[in-house]
């Protein structure tokens, strides 16, 4: 028999133009695009070819995807399956796999580019500071997905680390409690909502003001929060473009026009 393959695709967050060429390429050879049209815009999948079945999934339960997905392969055809952002991130790539692998049909995994990371684009900031915070936590609230009490928001912004917390915003006094029972009030946190789409919005608060920020903004859906204790101050300077230090393509003689300026990693 023919066995086709199934590719979970990460479509990015919303920007056609931030799909991976991979991606694209996948999904212009499917012979069935499965899409979530509740986060992925159809702008994403306008590639497919002529005569593709381009199905939106956000009306189909898991077994119907999988109907879906199993007759294709098992006629020999190639399924790109397109997930928002990055599929292994609050993705649900493991229940699709494991009928698929019950079935006998091969799959892969596309990586995409995290709302996170379009976000921070956008509000031209930086997750890592040097000698601030060099880690990034990506989490959520609990909500009708729990999440295990070692990860409750306030234990891991008590790192002081920078946070990207999703799926939260229906929840802004709550989140708000958490993350003012153990970060300074005055925390900057960036709110980007449907970032990379056009009509993407983008607020600043503080760890005290966050819950009446989003209210005001009307942030629902599709927003992700940047808790960012390390903004950099003026003098912060990386060691790396530093002329005295030294690394494998740049040698020891060249030297810095000033020897006592400290620099930071």
């Amino acid at each position: 028999m023919n066995m086709g393959r199934v590719f979970f695709i990460g479509a990015g967050p919303g920007d056609p133009e931030l799909l991976t060429l991979k991606g694209q390429r996948l999904i212009s050879e499917a012979d069935l695009v499965l899409y979530a049209g509740s986060l992925v815009p159809p702008e994403v999948v306008a590639c497919a070819k002529k005569g593709a079945r381009v199905e939106d999934s956000a009306p189909l339960c898991l077994e119907e995807t999988h109907a879906l997905m199993r007759d294709c392969a098992l006629g020999g055809g190639m399924v790109a399956r397109v997930h928002t952002g990055d599929p292994s991130l609050y993705g649900a790539v493991r229940e699709q796999a494991r009928l698929l692998d019950a079935d006998g049909i091969p799959w892969e995994v596309v990586p995409g580019v995290s709302a996170a990371f379009a976000a921070a684009a956008a509000g031209k900031v930086s997750f890592t500071v040097p000698e601030t915070t060099q880690t990034l936590i990506i989490t959520r609230l609990e909500g009708r997905t729990p999440v295990p009490e070692r990860e409750r928001l306030r234990a891991l912004a008590a790192h002081g680390s920078s946070l990207a917390i999703y799926l939260s915003a229906s929840e802004p006094d709550r989140m708000q409690e958490e993350l003012l029972a153990v970060l300074p009030p005055e925390t900057p946190i960036l709110c980007a909502c449907r970032a990379g789409w056009p009509d993407q919005r983008m607020a600043w608060a503080r760890a005290d003001t966050l819950a009446d920020v989003i209210r005001e903004q009307g942030f629902t859906r599709q927003t992700v929060f940047l808790v960012l204790p390390g903004q950099p101050r003026a003098d912060d300077r990386s060691r790396l473009y530093d002329a005295a230090f030294t690394h494998g393509w740049r040698g020891r003689t060249r030297r810095a026009d000033s020897q006592d300026r400290t620099f930071r990693v």
